[in-house]
């Protein structure tokens, strides 16, 4: 069953401009003088993204490092970490959602790699409607209440359905709603419990798919792209400055499976802000790979 959490929060950090900054260094690196500061821009609304930064805020407190994490759009996070600003991303995917971006600030970037490769751009419906595939929807687009919901003006997702999705499949008359990922989901849930057929943009991995019944629309054209990689993506300075913790996060490696563990964990079961014991009991679970990360 979806949270208040999973809708509430997405809104609360859409609107956070500032840092959530962290409070004392776990107790691990409590004895330690600390090792340096770091901060983490972290996109609003892509909670994959908020769980790999919320678990490298908890594995690098516990080796005496400071974590601020900075919610902001893309466009800000990428100027941000080009500008020097913020210290990197680790939700940016690769080669199609953030080309843009890594093509107007790559000279002040430095992609360390996947640490993901399973993610997909989707579109998609409740599991009982009655079409399949993006071919049937412009003919059945009154069955929607012509309407196809995104999530963020400007973010990756909405730019390809806008230029290659609803050309290339004549949506054309379909009104694209784009407001936010909080405002979309929030639309999925009122849509699924009342029975009514409803379209979104959406992507995997994400914890709608285990929380609400719905299914993708085959995309036979691929105009939403191959299956894509969640890339690390620092300042150029970074590794000069981090070395340890640059080599730490160009290993760094997590398939789906131990993804949706770690989303559910945050965003299903529990209902609340503080992420921090989540997390820890998260990580207590998991101790073998965590312990990995950082040797």
């Amino acid at each position: 069953m979806i949270t208040r959490r999973m809708i509430a929060a997405g809104i609360a950090l859409a609107g956070t401009a500032g840092l959530l900054v962290t409070g004392a260094l776990a107790q691990t690196g409590a004895g330690d003088a600390g090792k340096g500061h770091l901060t983490i821009a972290v996109f609003n609304g892509w909670d994959e993204g908020i769980a790999a930064s919320e678990l490298w805020k908890a594995v690098l407190e516990e080796e005496g490092y400071t974590v601020d994490l900075t919610y902001a759009d893309p466009a800000a996070a990428y100027t941000g970490i080009a500008q020097g600003d913020y210290d990197l991303t680790l939700d940016t995917w690769l080669p199609l959602t953030h080309a843009d971006y890594m093509e107007t600030y790559g000279d002040d970037l430095v992609d360390l790699g996947a640490w993901n490769d399973e993610a997909k751009l989707t579109i998609a419906v409740n599991e009982d409607a009655p079409i399949d595939s993006l071919t049937e929807l412009a003919a059945n687009a009154d069955l929607f209440g012509n309407r196809l919901v995104g999530i963020e003006a400007g973010s990756g997702l909405v730019t390809v359905t806008q230029d290659a999705v609803i050309p290339g499949y004549g949506l054309e008359g379909m009104d694209f709603v784009t407001a936010s990922t909080p405002a979309m989901l929030t639309e999925l849930q009122a849509a699924t419990d009342a029975g009514r057929d409803v379209a979104v943009t959406l992507w995997r991995p994400h914890w709608a798919y285990n929380a609400f019944p719905i299914k993708d629309l085959e995309d036979p054209d691929g105009l939403l792209g191959d299956a894509e990689g969640i890339h690390t993506v620092t300042s150029t300075a970074f590794a000069e400055e981090q070395p340890e913790v640059s080599r730490w996060l160009e290993d760094f490696r997590m398939d789906n499976e131990l993804l949706y563990s770690l989303e559910d964990a945050l965003f299903g079961a529990y209902d609340g802000d503080d992420y921090g014991p989540v997390v820890a009991e998260w990580m207590a679970d998991n101790r073998e790979w965590v312990d990995d990360l950082t040797r």
